[in-house]
């Protein structure tokens, strides 16, 4: 069995966790204060960062290598397509949501609100929300911009791009800083995901002081 270093509310380790149950691979998952430091898990990454998967005797950080890793060694069902071009605008996108939209939006928004309350290192900075809050909206749109020539955002299939979006999606609808009504096609797209099996141990995380609202389980919106 795998065991999977994490933080609930972490995008990228989300992602990891998604491509894991998509992929029906059994994983134990151990939550981590890893802005705690301990010297334990620094020994696991020295980076002090989540996500940390623990396979075959090594650990192994940072979301994207971990997830084609995961595509390398269970296949099945395939979240990166087989053709150059494809595989590359599925990374192409990956790196904006790891990047772009991290430091954009969830970086302002979800860190700014919540990590900061839990990790206890201050008080948001109105600023940074403002920016997320405008910078969201961007990024929504330009989703939209892409739904309308495919049916998924790399193209006629799901891929691990899709993954990359939604789990930072879902990190900020959990404190509802999604405005679904903005774009019909995102909000299709992402209840067409959020409905996988894959996606039910993220409908279920709690984070204590941090209830989620009532529709970030429903299916239905």
């Amino acid at each position: 069995m795998y065991r999977l270093y994490h933080a609930p509310l972490s995008p990228f380790c989300r992602k990891v966790r998604l491509v894991l149950a998509e992929k029906r691979v059994e994983v134990e998952l151990v939550e981590e204060r890893y802005w705690e430091r301990d010297s334990d898990f620094l020994r696991r990454n020295p980076a002090g960062k989540v996500p940390v998967l623990r396979a075959e005797g090594r650990n192994m950080p940072e979301s994207q290598a971990i997830c084609e890793w995961l595509e390398d060694q269970h296949p099945e069902p395939a979240l990166m397509p087989k053709d150059a071009d494809t595989r590359y605008e599925v990374r192409r996108l990956c790196a904006w949501f790891d990047d772009a939209f991290f430091r954009q939006v969830t970086e302002n928004l979800l860190y700014e609100r919540v990590n900061k309350k839990v990790q206890n290192t201050g008080y948001p900075d109105s600023m940074k929300v403002k920016a997320g809050a405008r910078a969201v909206k961007f990024h929504l749109d330009y989703m939209a911009w892409l739904l309308e020539k495919r049916r998924w955002l790399a193209g006629d299939v799901m891929t691990l791009a899709d993954f990359a979006a939604a789990a930072q999606l879902s990190s900020l609808d959990y404190t509802s800083d999604v405005d679904w009504a903005r774009n019909e096609a995102v909000k299709d797209w992402y209840a067409k995901i959020k409905s996988r099996p894959a996606f039910r141990g993220l409908l279920a995380d709690v984070v204590p002081g941090f209830p989620p609202p009532p529709h970030y389980a429903d299916l239905d919106f």
